[in-house]
């Protein structure tokens, strides 16, 4: 019979709860009643409806407090404190309609006592029903229960108590002991499991032979989360770790909320409450276009807009998945959108879109980024990145685009290669059309370095890698880069967008740059796996080094002059770059143009060359 309960589908689990507290509630009732006459009580005459009023009062509000959305093997404080609120309000609501009705005097106590026996009723059968229910769940048993995997939860407080309550009754995972520094915890027992300081990591991972290790900590600081895991990086254990507490869906926690370490969590960043107001300037009743919208920072663009009280949002993109992808997303909010298919080499097209659409604001994120694929496809880079902004920007003129945000590179900074050379060149774009007088459009670019798991990126290829078991490749062991996560990023291009007065070029504050071969350590201790290597010759993963690629730099800059100043943002700057107007612009992008339509690549290199200071491109370096 247990084995046909664990079997129902959730719905027909809710009815039979559902009918189950009815019951409960009549029963309670009865008792109540019983109990004050000191006799078996029944109602008689109009006192019957009093009766009948008890579970349309209860189930209502049982429905209310989600009663029926807790999994009964996974009942935690939190569900209990629910039923608890939930009794005490139906219990109140009826003694209430109770004196109001006339019916008969009904005395004080039996609201007391039905609100009493109500909550050990409803909240007894739940906790029988999870023992019921959890004897018969895999790993119950000592035997099985043996079978599971040993794990520790670095955390005693809710949310950990919460997950240990969860992982109880897995069938693949066993929690021995809390790790928390909280001196109050100390040798503790919460929830049955004891409280171990962290320094005793050592002998529990030998002792209990520990291969995972769950963070449950989602309120703390990204500093002391990061602290954490560094700590934990020395020993070959999983980590897997709760999402921060503004990204939890409920208040309860279970294993389905516990992620893989992301290497976001290695950043010793704190998030910045962003400015309002320029959160909201560019965007706010305003008609905003997207090109770019499928990629990474394009689609995260949309993501943030969407939320931001926009009037009307255009997602232009040249890939139908992406755009496919992103409109199916977008589909399940009350979003005013558009999805375009097109090419930004199209500017009839996008003119026209700008024009019927009356778009006020665009952000320019359609380019081609990954270096070695442009490197070796000169002329498509090149056009695209240079010829695609121009025509953007093109466009905005025509149809009176109030704000165009160019989203740039670090490696336009004195740039080693096409990639970050067509960056450049597409500032000089905007920044020539700034200088021209007759224009309306507020032309702003803002610059930034790598963001996670953003196409191309390294962290998503480390991952494959060490997936399949490695090896881990890092082009060069001092390799360095600036790293940010993409939510962070986009909303400081927001907001970078909204201070422009026109060719402002806005630089991000990236942190401190990441060594890439200590990235890429850390990924693979943190998946629970060793670095194989001299001292180690019996890891499990290798990394190995490739050379740099063709225009590949050992570290990114952001600056191309010392002249930045600080803006109302902290994580903001502007730079003052002089004398980047060039003279006869539009004649060199015109030779630009016919090269490219040559397919000329070596020709397209030295028109780069040409007109983009302190290009210096690098032969490609390889490993040895």
């Amino acid at each position: 019979m247990i084995d046909q309960l664990l079997s129902l589908r959730r719905g027909r689990k809710q009815i039979l709860m559902l009918a189950g507290d009815v019951a409960m509630v009549m029963v309670a009732m009865c008792a109540a009643y019983s109990l004050r006459y000191n006799r078996f009580y029944l109602p008689f005459g109009d006192e019957i409806y009093l009766w009948v009023l008890a579970p349309i009062l209860a189930i209502p509000v049982f429905i209310r407090f989600g009663l029926y959305q807790t999994i009964v093997r996974y009942i935690g404080f939190t569900s209990l404190w629910r039923v608890f609120q939930a009794i005490s309000l139906y219990a109140l609501l009826w003694g209430v309609l109770a004196f109001l009705s006339g019916i008969q005097v009904t005395p004080r106590s039996v609201v007391i006592i039905n609100w009493l026996v109500c909550l050990l009723l409803i909240t007894g059968t739940r906790m029988v029903a999870r023992w019921i229910l959890t004897a018969k769940a895999p790993g119950f048993l000592g035997a099985e229960r043996d079978e599971r995997r040993n794990v520790l939860i670095y955390g005693a407080g809710a949310a950990g108590m919460q997950l240990a309550i969860s992982t109880s009754y897995s069938n693949e995972m066993r929690p021995v002991g809390f790790v928390d520094d909280d001196p109050v915890l100390m040798n503790q027992q919460v929830n049955g499991i004891r409280v171990y300081h962290p320094d005793e990591l050592d002998r529990l991972i030998s002792e209990f032979a520990i291969k995972e290790v769950l963070l449950a900590m989602p309120s703390a600081t990204q500093a002391r989360r990061q602290r954490i895991l560094v700590s934990l990086a020395r020993y070959p254990v999983l980590v897997q770790t709760l999402p921060d507490i503004s990204e939890l869906e409920s208040c309860e926690v279970d294993l389905e909320d516990v992620r893989d370490i992301d290497i976001a969590d290695l950043l010793e960043r704190e998030p910045i409450a962003p400015i309002e107001e320029l959160l909201h300037a560019n965007i706010k009743d305003k008609v905003v276009m997207v090109t770019g919208a499928g990629g990474s920072i394009g689609s995260e663009l949309c993501r943030q807009v969407s939320q931001l009280g926009v009037k009307r949002l255009i997602l232009f993109d040249h890939s139908e998945f992406n755009l496919y992808r992103l409109e199916r997303e977008l589909n399940d909010s009350d979003l005013n959108f558009e999805s375009v298919l097109g090419s930004v080499m199209d500017v009839d097209l996008l003119t026209q879109l700008c024009v019927q659409n009356q778009v006020q604001t665009i952000y320019h994120a359609a380019a081609y980024k990954h270096v070695p694929l442009v490197e070796s496809n000169t002329s498509a880079g090149a056009a695209n990145n240079v010829l695609g902004t121009r025509n953007c920007a093109h466009a905005a003129i025509e149809a009176g685009v109030e704000t165009f945000v160019l989203i740039s590179t670090d490696k336009a900074v004195r740039p080693t290669n096409v990639m970050g050379a067509s960056k450049r060149m597409a500032e000089l774009v905007l920044q020539d059309l700034s200088h021209n007088n007759s224009c309306n459009t507020r032309f702003t670019m803002v610059r930034f370095g790598n963001v996670l798991d953003s196409s191309g990126s390294v962290v998503p290829l480390f991952r494959d890698q060490i997936k399949n078991g490695g090896p881990v490749t890092v082009t060069h062991p001092e390799i360095i880069r600036y790293f940010m996560t993409i939510r962070e990023a986009t909303q400081l291009v927001l907001q970078a967008g909204a201070m422009g007065e026109g060719g402002d070029v806005f630089v991000l504050d990236m942190g401190e740059p990441v060594k890439i071969v200590g990235l890429a350590r850390k990924m693979i201790q943190l998946s629970g796996l060793t670095v194989k290597e001299e001292r180690d010759p019996n890891g499990d993963i290798e990394i190995a080094f490739t050379g740099l690629r063709a225009g590949e730099k050992l570290f990114e800059e952001l600056l191309i002059t010392e002249s930045a100043v600080s803006t109302r943002h902290q994580r903001i700057m502007r730079e003052r770059e002089i004398g980047l107007a060039l003279g006869g612009l539009d004649s060199m992008l015109e030779d630009l143009a016919v090269a490219i339509q040559n397919r000329d690549e070596e020709e397209v290199r030295v028109l780069l060359f040409g007109m983009v200071e302190s290009y210096n491109a690098v032969p490609e370096q390889k490993a040895g």
